[in-house]
This record gives structure tokens, sequence and C-alpha cells, in this order.
């Protein structure tokens, strides 16, 4: 009987399963590693071994084409390949072993590139752009364009002069990655389909970590979640254009769930014109500006049972005037907020926990030490259909500020808890200039306003 040993040995392959790895430089060969990578091309018997002075990037891209002609990967074993502008073929399967095997740009345009192809698969790899120059023709140190399959799984991609990864009019999976110091962004997604950006690690980069983006708005459905996000920055400044750590712009149908998001510039998650947006599970700390904003033209946002601890504002659901409406916000926790942000605002500012304008029902949310107000319900004559209720708000000095300007529309405010706050539970307010006395505790008015069953501690 032939044996699996046996049958492997026959084929010149180790009992792990794939052929073993050449020699290293030094003359020590390595050990076999544990993966099962049988029916794969060892790259070190076609002439592409590790060696920073050894750049065979024109047999390394031959390589990849003819494996992929026949359908099969192709390994790298451990050590440094210095390459550059490789064209990746329809079918490439490229893999390595998880953080022994580092591929290095070599500068002189782009590293990894694809267009308009099925399928492209990249992982266990090191990817290293140490900061070299990249080309104008290039988003990303890995750019893929019309791609209808791409998966990047396991891989560490850091050091890219613009973005780690750059993804246009394509779909896959970007799964269990770590992205790292990129000078723009971790991930930057446009106009993808059934994209899956699931449990990677971004850190410390410029500009922001993933970003899934439309160039007209429509449907998207990309799937962003369990990943963990720290330390972006933004280095181009703005008003919110650069620092978030997740960022949804013109992109339907996404969900971003049960995220990790740490010490970003701006917002944790930011989502301008996305409608049928679903962000839940999240916690999201020490944010810069909003913890978490939809904003501008959206219809359709439900954010529930999200943490926020450290920001300039809690949650955001605003823009009406420019179609920002309908919207449920509940069961979140809204902590330890702050009255400085990264600009001069010359609206409403910054320092308050919910602040909501449309079609919107904002419910069993806790809220504590908003330095500003609590809740914020419309802002000016932007308001229209609130329902706020079974709230709890404690520590700030008013505890819910709600527009009296002419032509807003209606708000229900009822059975909400407001403890220590010592300048008004419910407040009127025309714009920033407060014209009422505590509402809670009198009859309103305000044929607008609703204001029942409310207790104040």
């Amino acid at each position: 009987m032939v044996t699996r040993r046996l049958f492997l040995s026959g084929l010149g392959l180790g009992a792990a399963g794939f052929a073993a790895p050449a020699a290293a430089a030094g003359g020590t060969r390595l050990p076999i590693v544990d993966v099962d990578l049988r029916g794969s091309i060892d790259a070190s018997a076609h002439g592409i071994r590790p060696g920073a002075d050894d750049r065979k990037s024109k047999a390394f891209e031959k390589l990849l084409k003819d494996a992929a002609a026949k359908n099969m990967p192709v390994f790298l074993p451990p050590g440094d390949y210095a390459i550059s502008n490789i064209t990746l073929p329809d079918n490439t399967r490229l893999t390595g072993v998880p953080g022994a095997t580092r591929i290095v740009y070599g500068g002189g345009g782009h590293l990894f590139a694809a267009d308009g192809v099925s399928r492209i698969e990249l992982a266990n790899l090191v990817i290293d752009g140490a900061n070299r120059w990249l080309g104008d023709t290039v988003e990303g140190l890995v750019h893929l364009s019309n791609v209808a399959n791409v998966v990047i799984e396991n891989c560490e991609i850091q050091g890219s002069s613009k973005t780690a990864v750059s993804l246009e009019r394509s779909g896959g999976r970007i799964e269990r990655n770590r992205l790292s110091g990129a000078a723009d962004y971790a991930l930057y997604a446009v106009e993808s389909h059934d994209l899956s950006v699931t449990g990677n690690q971004v850190f410390d980069c410029g500009n922001g970590g993933i970003l899934v983006h439309r160039w007209q708005k429509g449907r998207d459905g990309t799937i962003v979640s369990g990943n963990r996000i720290a330390r972006i920055s933004a280095t181009r400044g703005g008003t919110g254009e650069y620092g978030n750590g997740i960022n949804i712009f013109r992109a339907d149908d996404v969900m971003v769930t049960n995220n990790h998001v740490s010490a970003c510039a701006f917002s944790a998650i930011r989502s301008n014109a996305g409608s049928n947006i679903q962000i839940a599970g999240n916690t999201c700390l020490d944010s810069g500006e909003t913890a978490i904003y939809s904003e501008f033209g959206f219809e359709g946002a439900i954010v529930n049972g999200n943490l926020i601890d450290g920001a300039a504002n809690g949650i955001l659901i605003v823009n009406f005037n420019e179609g920002g409406r309908l919207a449920t916000v509940t069961g979140n926790v809204v902590r330890n907020l702050k009255l400085d942000g990264p600009y001069i605002h010359d609206g409403a500012g910054f320092g308050f926990g919910i602040a909501v304008e449309a079609d919107t029902v904002v419910s069993g949310n806790t809220v504590e030490n908003a330095p500003k107000w609590g809740l914020m319900l419309g802002w000016g004559p932007y308001m229209r259909g609130l329902v706020v209720s079974g709230n709890l708000v404690r520590k700030s000095p008013v505890g819910c500020a709600v527009t009296v300007v002419e032509e807003a529309g209606s708000a229900l405010i009822s059975g909400n808890i407001f403890d220590d706050t010592p300048d008004g539970a419910i407040v009127g307010y025309r714009w920033n200039e407060r014209t009422t006395d505590d509402l809670a505790a009198q009859s309103s008015s305000y044929a607008h306003l609703t204001i029942e069953q409310n207790r104040t501690g």
C-alpha cells in the first residue's frame, strides 16, 4: 500500500505536504512548516529565491502566469523577496509562510497591480512597501481594479507611501490581515460589489482606516465586521474628510458591525450619504470629533448597541437640509465627551451626546458626562417626526436641547430620566441661543412639542 508519506516523498514533497524550501543564504536548510500546500509550485525550484539583491521580477511574473494557466498556486518559502512592477495575471494564487515570507517593494512604479480579471488570491505574506514612491497609475501597494473575486487573507501589508490596499469595482473578501503604516488609507474600496472586510487589524495610518466609497450613490452591500482599528491620523487636515476609522461615502446597504475603533483624529465610524446603513455593536474609544456619524443625503440608518467612551460628540444623525432622514438610535451608551474638537465649529459646536433631526426614534440610550447637551433635537427649522423616549441622561448641563424655531416639525419627548442636569432637563433653543426655561417643569406652549412623563433628579 502506498502511504501518504511515501506518496509525498515520491513527489519530492515533505511529509507536511509541500516541497521542502531551498537552503537559506547561509546554507542552513529551513525547517518544514506544517502547511498543506500540495499541488502548489515552489518558487525556489524556479530560481525565485530570497535575497535583497536577487531581484527577479520578470521571472517571478512569468512564474505567476505559468501557474495561473495551470490553475496552480505559487508557494514562496520564508525569506525576503525584493520585487517591483508585478502585474498579477488572472487566477493568481500566491501564498507563503505567515510572518516569514516577506515581499519587499523595490521601487520604480508599483508592486502588485491587476485589472479586469476574475480572481486574485494573496495569503500568508508580509508585503512591505518600505515607504518607497508609488507611481501615478496606482493608488496602493496592492492595487486591484475590476476583479470579480479578490481574496487577501492572513497578510501583513505595511509601509505604503499611499494606500495599503486599493480596490476598484471589485468584490471578494479582505480577511484577517494586519494593515499598518500607510501614508493614506489602510483599505480604499470604491464601487465594490459583495465585498466583506472582516477580522483585520488596522493601525497607524495617515488619513483613514477602512474606506467604502462610490463615485455615484448606489447599492454597495459591503460588510465591515470584527475589525480592530487604532491610531488613525488626518495628515491632510479638513473637517472630517480624513481621519476616520471606518468611512462610508455614497455607498448604500452597508453593514458596520462589531468593530473596535480607537484613537481616530475624527470619527470612529462616519457614513456620508449612505442609505440603509447599519452601525451596530461597535466599541468607539477616544475619537477626536464625532464618534458615530450618519450625515447628508441618506435615508435609513440603524445605530444600535454601540459603546462610545471619549469623543467631542457622541452620535449625530443630521443634515435634514440635505436629505438626511429616517433612522433609529437605540440601546447605545455614550459617555465622557468634551467641548473641544479638531477645528473651530461654526454651528452647534461640540460637547453633546446624541443629535438627531428628522424621522428618527431615539430610545433606550444612556448618555453620561456630555459637557454641553445630553440630547440635541433638531437645528433651526430642521426637525420633523422625532420620538425620544426611555433614555437616561446624566451629568450634563442641559439634558435635552430642542429647537423652537418657527417651521420646526414635531417631536415627542416622553418617559425619559434626566439626572444631574443643573441648567434644565428639557430646554428650547433658537440655534445656539437658549430661549426657554425648563420645559420639563411646565406645560409647553409650543404646538410642535409633546413633552410628558419625564423624570428629573
